[in-house]
């Protein structure tokens, strides 16, 4: 099998008289080259208006002979990457933007190991971007944890501005896989439909491509669980350090309360305490003492009552 990297690839001609399925992978590609790609190969007007607008939902589109795809993998960084895929019995095209790695490597794999059926061909190109899923939830999976442990530690706005965030990133993940595992369950039919495929043959391969969208469904429902659970962890950790905050507070306002009333009834202006509390016997035993003792007591009570555990 071969794969190709632009139209007018002298090499083209030549496979569409021979008939040998070959891959024509194209990037970048501007609204008049797509519909001369339409007008070469015979393509429906609507196949060919859609690929001229990125941005679609994931879909698949039978058109009789030819058959459109539209597929998403995603780059490392969790950024989806939009193909669209035009498949008949003789060829498969694929246009997607410049600057993504995933279907080069799936050329490289194709061009060191030659598939031995289109089906199969059609396969590793969308396996490939379907594992793509894989590593991007992995490190969600990781973030998760480490924002968990932090929270558990020391909770603060940042952490919740991280938790929204990967939230964020999910859903746009579950918006484009779920669509995906709901094509592939009946993929297999529709391209098998295809003159040229053989539709047991291409039920096989895609079925492995719906377990693995299944397998990701799931691992995002289930990291959106453990993000609520986290944004449930953060708030109750919040609230616990700010009931330790006013605990610790009103016993400082509990011990200045005795405090308060000694220096209160010292101060006043009355003979016998101007007259007779006048040395330093009097000023440390009557004054510094009494704050201390009245201090010394409370804190005694709130130590044996429990009150300065943090809880």
């Amino acid at each position: 099998m071969q794969v190709l990297h632009a139209v007018d690839d002298s090499r083209l001609p030549e496979l569409l008289e021979s008939g040998h399925f070959f891959w024509l992978k194209l990037e970048g590609c501007s609204d008049e080259q797509i519909a001369e790609l339409g007008r070469r190969f015979g393509l429906h007007p609507l196949a060919v208006e859609d690929t001229q607008e990125f941005g679609q939902r994931p879909k698949i589109d039978d058109y009789g002979q030819t058959a459109l795809l539209v597929f998403y993998g995603v780059d490392p960084d969790g950024s989806p990457v939009e193909v669209h895929f035009h498949v008949s019995g003789q060829w498969m095209i694929t246009v997607h933007q410049a600057g993504h790695q995933l279907l080069q490597n799936a050329a490289d794999r194709i061009e060191r190991e030659t598939p031995k059926t289109e089906e199969e061909a059609i396969y590793r190109v969308l396996d490939a971007l379907t594992d793509s899923f894989f590593p991007v939830l992995d490190q969600v999976d990781d973030e998760i944890d480490l924002l968990m442990d932090a929270m558990l530690e020391k909770p603060s706005q940042d952490q919740r501005q991280d938790l929204f965030a990967l939230r964020r990133r999910l859903i746009e993940l579950r918006r484009i896989a779920t669509p995906q595992r709901d094509i592939l369950a009946r993929g297999g039919d529709v391209l098998g439909r295809l003159p040229g495929l053989e539709a047991d043959d291409a039920r096989d391969w895609f079925r492995d491509v719906y377990d693995h969208l299944v397998r990701i469904s799931e691992l995002i429902d289930s990291y959106r669980d453990l993000l609520a659970g986290a944004l449930d962890l953060y708030l109750s950790t919040v609230s616990n350090r700010l009931n330790s905050i006013s605990k610790q507070l009103t016993v400082v306002a509990t011990i200045f309360l005795p405090l308060t009333f000694v220096t209160g009834f010292f101060g006043q202006n009355f003979g016998m305490l101007v007259r007779h509390i006048n040395s330093a016997a009097a000023f440390w035993g009557y004054g510094v003492g009494g704050l201390v003792v009245s201090a010394g007591l409370l804190l005694l009570y709130f130590r044996r009552q429990g009150f300065l555990r943090d809880d």
